[in-house]
């Protein structure tokens, strides 16, 4: 199994500035390829202090600047935000700039938040029913995006498609990792793992607070998607998950507490009904905390990734076992830097070694 971080790059009110987050991020991720993490990856959202990352690939780009061995992913970025030819001429460049370390992660996205102001009058429809068909049309834009994408990649093609139409074009500059760089599908429903396996791409999957029985559901989609295409290889499998390692019960609790945190976070953004000042949502009330038991610092112990480096390999010794090819640390989930660093550093000392060929 190999492993890797994600960063979000969340920011939950203005104590910290954008540039510490920048060079937060930067130490991490040294850390990580000093460590022997085998790539780091970088989200995008918009208009949104909850991630503070509004190009992966610029993030990234900086990144390779100041790296020389960790690979490059977009983790992910939101395919109807873009156009094939963009893409690919994105990819093409990041890939020359890093040495052919780029990995690109595709998805739908997850926030109406965005999509409201992203797409504010491509449909007709009204309240809950155009949220609805604003996410579903997100999903017919990355069926289209991914395949057009990697034959732009390839070079000389032209494209006549429900969102766009373009004449031959090829991506410039080219990539160096031919015929393009490895892309994977954040996955959820069977449909989306059958797409990333029938257009030749890797999966990533989390089971968001859902646990490790949602671990091996998410597993046995990926199983199903791969024996109902048998001419494809078997791509690779990773999974992302919130983790914490430490020493002592009082930290995991801790660590527990702040990962129930961001999840009361992410439901409120996620709702898209709330109230947003300067890209902050409002606070999270004790009521809120109080309703949503299933955040509680208790479940977050058990269904997180959260325990003593032994506690941790066990774990994952059983994700490996399932299948999977990656782990992915989601390393901010409202944890300040020290916090980040130091179970970083246990998974490098403890973790990482266990998992070694």
């Amino acid at each position: 199994m190999k492993f890797s971080i994600f960063h979000q790059v969340e920011r939950y009110d203005d104590s910290i500035s954008h540039r510490q987050l920048q060079e937060e991020l930067t130490e991490l991720t040294l850390i990580a390829e000093r460590g022997g993490f085998d790539k780091v990856w970088i989200g995008e959202h918009h208009g949104m202090e909850f991630t503070v990352s509004p190009n992966a690939f610029i993030s990234l780009a900086y990144l390779a600047s100041v790296t020389s061995t960790i690979r490059l992913g977009t983790g992910t970025i939101i395919a109807p935000f873009y156009n094939p030819i963009r893409l690919a001429g994105e990819i093409g460049q990041l890939d020359v700039m890093s040495n052919g370390r780029v990995e690109v992660g595709i998805a739908r996205g997850a926030y109406n938040f965005e999509y409201d102001r992203q797409f504010p009058n491509e449909s007709a429809f009204q309240g809950e029913t155009r949220k609805a068909d604003l996410a579903w049309d997100a999903g017919l834009r990355m069926r289209e995006l991914v395949p057009a994408t990697q034959k732009v990649l390839k070079g000389n093609y032209a494209h006549e498609g429900t969102y766009w139409q373009f004449p031959t074009t090829t991506a410039v500059p080219r990539p160096i990792q031919q015929p393009y760089p490895p892309m994977w599908i954040a996955a959820r429903d069977p449909n989306t793992h059958a797409f990333a396996v029938a257009n030749n791409c890797n999966v990533q999957v989390t089971p968001l607070s859902m646990g490790d029985d949602e671990v091996a559901n998410l597993m046995e989609k990926f199983n199903s998607a791969c024996a109902e295409h048998p001419d494809k290889a078997r791509p690779e499998i990773m999974i992302l998950m919130h983790a914490y390692c430490a020493e002592t019960e009082e930290e995991l609790q801790e660590g527990s507490r702040n990962i129930g945190e961001f999840f009361h976070y992410f439901m409120k953004w996620f709702k898209n009904d709330r109230p947003i000042d300067m890209g902050l949502i409002e606070p999270v009330t004790d009521e809120e905390r109080a309703a949503n038991p299933q955040y509680s610092a208790d479940v977050m112990r058990k269904n997180m990734l959260v325990g003593t480096p032994d506690e941790i390999i066990t774990r994952l010794k059983n994700y490996e076992a399932l299948g999977y090819d990656e782990f992915s640390i989601w390393v901010d989930s409202h944890m300040n830097f020290e916090q980040k660093r130091k179970s970083i550093q246990l998974f490098i000392d403890h973790v990482l070694p266990a998992f070694k060929k």
